[in-house]
């Protein structure tokens, strides 16, 4: 089973109470989805195993899964095409399997709205301690004196941040963001006026135990940029600070 580390196996492992978390495997390796399947159950997960990515998203609408391990190349229907279907619908966290280390299949798949990523082979406990720091959000919700009130709406130009309803709008339109994208959104917004490095974004959204590519931040931050009508060039809503990381732009284009 190459797509696994040699001996990295749960047969050891106690299984715990369920945790009420939905999980959908999306796998046509049959040992592979199996095995990651046993982990998660193990970890108090209900899971629910999909071969196929069309039968996956039918099964996404009725399910409604928390978290989707979804493979990319799946028959049939792909899993950058089944992640985007399921984000017309789902705000699962999705974290993308490819067995192929080209970064522009990466960037495809998070781009399609995918939180996370991993190459074949991997330990499945890497993957149960992505998903358990996706999980762990909401971030911690005590506001230091200088930050805008978490709950509170938040004007920036023509952007409005609600983070009680997790809802944005850019010039009075609603955009429609993952997840991950509005988390960072919402963190950048929060201090609008902090530059926020790629390791210090990671470890608020993702958690201090997240083992990973810290340019997964740019490609959130550049699918972001291209739902709010923004750029890097223009920085109107979020900015580059070179060499540093990104802060949140005062609402009007550079000049």
């Amino acid at each position: 089973m190459d797509a696994i580390v040699a001996g990295d196996t749960a047969a050891h492992e106690a299984a715990r109470p369920s945790l009420g978390v939905r999980a959908m495997v999306v796998e046509d390796e049959p040992d592979l989805a199996d095995v990651i399947s046993d982990y998660l159950q193990r970890r108090g997960f209900d899971v629910e195993i999909s071969r196929d990515g069309a039968a996956a998203v039918a099964a996404a609408r009725v399910q409604a899964p928390d978290v989707v391990v979804l493979d990319l190349g799946l028959p049939s229907v792909d899993g950058v095409e089944v992640c985007r279907r399921l984000r017309t619908f789902s705000d699962a966290y999705v974290v993308m399997v490819t067995a192929r280390a080209d970064e522009v299949d990466t960037l495809v798949g998070l781009s399609a709205g995918a939180d996370d990523y991993l190459t074949k082979p991997f330990s499945p406990r890497e993957l149960i301690a992505r998903i358990e720091a996706m999980l762990r959000r909401p971030r911690r919700v005590v506001a230091e004196p200088e930050q805008t009130p978490l709950s509170a709406e938040r004007r920036i130009g023509g952007l409005l941040v609600d983070p009680a309803g997790r809802e944005v709008h850019v010039d009075g339109h609603p955009i429609m963001l993952t997840r991950t994208e509005f988390d960072v959104l919402e963190l950048l917004s929060r201090r609008p006026g902090m530059v926020f490095s790629r390791n210090q974004l990671l470890g608020e959204l993702w958690g201090p135990a997240w083992v990973g590519d810290p340019h997964v931040v740019d490609v959130h931050v550049g699918s972001l940029r291209r739902k709010l009508g923004d750029s890097a060039t223009e920085g109107r809503f979020i900015r580059t600070v070179r060499g540093v990381g990104y802060r949140m732009g005062t609402g009007q284009d550079r000049r």
